[in-house]
């Protein structure tokens, strides 16, 4: 049995996976309550779908990009959660997840996943028409990533201008991150945190002479 969650985006999503379908699934907007929500939403799912904890046999999360706050709060709960029941935990680039759901909701073409990084910023990577990963991620301003190219995710609607063919999903969903792990479709990856944002603190470069 599956645990499947992702709080690297505003959404707090999780999912139970039994091997070949989705036993339950929920996702909640909202970017200032992970902890609480994801606790909540762990338990829900569980109760819906009549298991405990100790029927877990795995834990896929997902790694972002993201910012830090919302992004900890995944990863330490799935560590934690896996550590507690000597269970494995499978990292999974959220990027990766909108891109499976682009896929199958019949994209077609090549296309660029977009998540809001903050600072006027965002989250993106490269795709091609299968939904594999072809360059990023990485975090860039809007105007220099701009594309004609489809674009899937809260980037696309919070930058219109550079990415003008906006497409859904607008958020990740652990259903979709459960199943597209249980078909191979995403990489799994060790559940360590993609940040990618560049430090707001620059070493000091040499000292000028005094003349």
């Amino acid at each position: 049995m599956l645990l499947a969650l992702d709080t690297a985006t505003p959404a707090i999503t999780v999912a139970l996976h039994d091997g070949e379908r989705v036993l339950a699934a929920s996702t909640v907007v909202d970017a200032r309550r992970h902890g609480e929500l994801l606790a909540t939403g762990i338990a829900e799912a569980l109760d819906e779908a009549g298991i405990v904890r100790q029927d877990l046999t795995a834990i896929a999360v997902g790694v972002g990009p993201g910012p830090f706050t919302g992004l900890r709060v995944g990863l330490v709960t799935a560590r934690t959660l896996g550590a507690v029941l000597e269970i494995p935990v499978y990292g999974v680039c959220t990027l990766d997840v909108l891109a499976a759901e682009a896929v199958d909701g019949g994209i077609g073409e090549p296309f660029l996943v977009a998540t809001d990084a903050r600072r006027k910023e965002v989250y993106w990577a490269e795709y091609d028409e299968q939904g594999g990963r072809v360059k990023g991620p990485q975090v860039s301003k809007p105007a220099d990533v701009a594309t004609d190219l489809p674009v899937v995710g809260k980037g696309a609607l919070l930058y219109p201008d550079a990415f003008p063919r906006g497409l859904p999903p607008e958020h990740p969903s652990a259903a979709v991150l459960a199943q597209a792990l249980a078909d191979e479709r995403v990489e799994p990856l060790d559940p360590e945190p993609l940040y990618l944002r560049r430090p707001d603190a620059v070493e000091p470069g040499p000292r000028k002479p005094v003349s």
